[in-house]
C-alpha cells in the first residue's frame, strides 16, 4: 500500500501531464474552514435533519419559518467562513496555468473568497436571493446578515418571502452553470475530486463521464467513494493538507 507521500508524488505527476485539468469539489473542502457537511456519519447535517422535511422547495413553500430556523445557525457559519489551504492551492494550480475550472456543489463562495476565477457552482450559492411572490432578484449579503442577527424571515418590498439562491430538494440544478460544468468535464484529461463522497447526481455523475471520454482520476476525500476502484489515485486524507502538498509536489517535479 502506498504511503501518503507516494500518492501525493503519483497525483503530481498526472497534473503535470494534464492539458486540460478540471476539479470537483464538495463539503469535505470546506469542512477545514468550520462549515460542517451534510452527510458524513456522526457529523453531517443530515445526521440530524430529515432534509426533505427543512430544505426541500415544497417544504419551503410549506413554511419560510421552518426553513430559516433551521439554517440560521448555519448562515453564520457560512457568513464568517474564511477560505481554507485546500482553497488556495487550486487558487494556485489555476494561476500557474494548471487547473481549468472548478466545478463545485458548494454554497459557500469559498472559492470565490479565496480567488478563483472559473467556478461553476451547481447548487447556486448565498449571493443572491429571489422573491417568491415578485420573483426580483437581490443581492444578499446584507439581507443575510441581518437574518444573522435578528433571525426574521428576510422579505421583499412587495412583502413575499425572499429565497437565497441556492438549490433545495425538488427543484432542478442552474442550467447554464450545468452545462458550462458539463463541457468543461467533456474537455478534461484529468479530473481531481477534492472533498466529495460523489453521492449527488447529477454531480457526482461528471467525473464518470470524465473517464469515459478517457481522463485520469485524482480522488482526495475521507470517504471511499464508487469510483476509488477506478481513479488512478485515491487518497483518504484531509484535503486541506494534501492539495497543498500536491501543489509543491507539482513545483519540484517540473
Amino acid at each position: 500500500m502506498s504511503n501518503l507521500n507516494d500518492l501525493i508524488e503519483q497525483a503530481a505527476a498526472l497534473v503535470k501531464k494534464a492539458r486540460y485539468m478540471v476539479a470537483l469539489t464538495g463539503a469535505g473542502i470546506s469542512t477545514p474552514s468550520g462549515i460542517p457537511d451534510f452527510r458524513s456519519p456522526d457529523s453531517g447535517v443530515w445526521e440530524r435533519t430529515d432534509p426533505l422535511a427543512v430544505a426541500s422547495i415544497y417544504a419551503f413553500r410549506q413554511s419560510p419559518q421552518r426553513f430559516y430556523n433551521w439554517i440560521h445557525p448555519l448562515s453564520h457559519l457560512l457568513l464568517q467562513a474564511e477560505p481554507n489551504p485546500a482553497h488556495y492551492a487550486l487558487v494556485t494550480l489555476e494561476t500557474e496555468g494548471k487547473l481549468r475550472a472548478i466545478i463545485t456543489q458548494n454554497i459557500d463562495d469559498l472559492h470565490g473568497k479565496a480567488g478563483s476565477q472559473s467556478i461553476h457552482e451547481l447548487h447556486g450559492n448565498l449571493k443572491e436571493a429571489t422573491c417568491i411572490e415578485c420573483f426580483e432578484i437581490k443581492a444578499a449579503g446584507g439581507i443575510f446578515e441581518k437574518f444573522v442577527e435578528d433571525g426574521r424571515v428576510p422579505t421583499c418590498h412587495c412583502g413575499g418571502v425572499l429565497k437565497p439562491n441556492v438549490i433545495l430538494f425538488g427543484e432542478q440544478l442552474p442550467i447554464r452553470e450545468y452545462l458550462a460544468a458539463e463541457m468543461a468535464i467533456k474537455k478534461a484529461d484529468l479530473v481531481l475530486v477534492a472533498g466529495s463522497s460523489l453521492e449527488v447526481s447529477p454531480a457526482a455523475d461528471l467525473p464518470g463521464l470524465a473517464l469515459d471520454n478517457g481522463a485520469r482520476l485524482i480522488i482526495v476525500n475521507y470517504q471511499p467513494t464508487h469510483l476509488d476502484a477506478r481513479a488512478d489515485v485515491v487518497i483518504h486524507a484531509d484535503v486541506a493538507d494534501v492539495l497543498p502538498r500536491l501543489v509543491e509536489a507539482v513545483r519540484v517535479t517540473e
